[in-house]
């Protein structure tokens, strides 16, 4: 096993830390946080000590990997700098905010020659991974239409609780990057890469920040398939993440990674689930209360690849393309008009 420590001991820290309760590849075996309060919190419930600086964590020979759990913003220089001391490691998504900067940590890990890996948990859940396995096999025939969205809630009282909150500095967007990113990396992982975006973004029921709560995007993907992307905070109070593949001969629907339904012509039938199965995850839920059993498969995964010296599933090449989508959806809103991918910088 990898000894790892936790950047970032707040409420994603702690899911993390949970979810390596389970690891077979980590090892918990510290925290990184200045906060003295989430410090003497993390500590207490994990049972491991918590360093104030980050460059404690980098200088011990006995910490392999570092898994970042921090505001987003603040990504890319852990990052980096954990390239530089030679380490393994983890970034929760986004992996940064542009596009720009992410090419920043990917060109660090190469020169190290160390394992970079993102958090796309949901590419984990048993229906996600037999629908994209029926994809491989090209059972869906010709893809025609993908469609994700993202019906969230979140109350004032979420923007409110850190300052780093709905900004774009710290918080890189607003319903896409911190919450749609998730369901736009499924949609991807899918349907593959997009080669052009037209977007409408707004601020409709939140106050004091600077960035959306609801945002509409079409896309069109290298295959010739249309997709469409929507992602909201400001749906009271929350729905299913829903995910819509469909093509000449199939198509799935997924509630929160359940498999609602589907249809493939080389079945000739219909495989559904009961419609209260996408009663599951609680939309309106901070991340830390989610169940841990994903993010163990994804931890696990990029930690095997390090030893195996192979790219992890969500490689920092993969945690890449959401952030570039979402940036090129900001990019068309602020301009009004369409734009081509690659999208190789992003100033927001």
């Amino acid at each position: 096993m990898f000894n790892c420590a936790i950047v970032g001991c707040g409420g994603i820290g702690k899911g993390h830390a949970r979810a390596m309760k389970e690891c077979r590849e980590l090892r918990l075996v510290a925290g990184v946080d200045p906060c003295p309060e989430a410090a003497e919190a993390f500590a207490k419930e994990f049972g491991v000590p918590v360093l104030a600086r980050l460059e404690e964590a980098l200088a011990r020979s006995d910490i392999e990997f570092l898994d970042i759990c921090t505001p987003s913003g603040l990504h890319g220089d852990i990052a980096i700098a954990a390239a530089g001391a030679g380490k393994h490691c983890i970034s929760e998504k986004p992996l940064d905010t542009t596009p720009q900067r992410c090419d920043e940590i990917l060109a660090a890990f190469r020169k190290a020659r160390t394992t970079l890996g993102g958090v796309f948990q949901h590419r984990f859940a048993d229906h996600v991974r037999k629908t994209r396995e029926a994809l491989d096999a090209g059972r869906f025939g010709r893809l025609t239409l993908i469609t994700c969205s993202t019906p969230w809630w979140r109350p004032q009282t979420y923007y409110d609780s850190g300052t780093w909150r709905g900004t774009w500095k710290l918080d890189g967007g607003g319903a896409l990057m911190n919450q749609g990113i998730h369901a736009i990396d499924l949609a991807l992982w899918f349907g593959g890469p997009v080669n052009r975006i037209t977007a409408m973004t707004a601020l409709l029921a939140h106050e004091r920040i600077e960035v959306e709560d609801a945002a509409v995007a079409v896309c069109q993907f290298a295959s010739g398939a249309i997709g469409v992307i929507v992602a909201t905070t400001a749906a009271y109070p929350g729905g299913a993440v829903r995910h819509e593949v469909m093509g000449t001969d199939g198509m799935a629907v997924l509630d929160n990674d359940v498999l609602q339904r589907r249809t493939l012509r080389d079945e000739e039938k219909t495989e559904a689930k009961p419609a209260a199965a996408a009663q599951v995850v609680q939309t309106s839920s901070p991340p830390h209360d989610l169940p841990t059993n994903l993010f163990t498969r994804n931890l696990d995964d990029i930690a095997r690849a390090a030893r195996e010296g192979h790219e992890p599933c969500v490689s920092g090449t993969e945690a890449r393309r959401a952030v570039e989508i979402v940036c090129a959806i900001y990019e068309s809103a602020r301009t009004h008009k369409e734009v081509e991918l690659p999208l190789n910088e992003f100033h927001p």
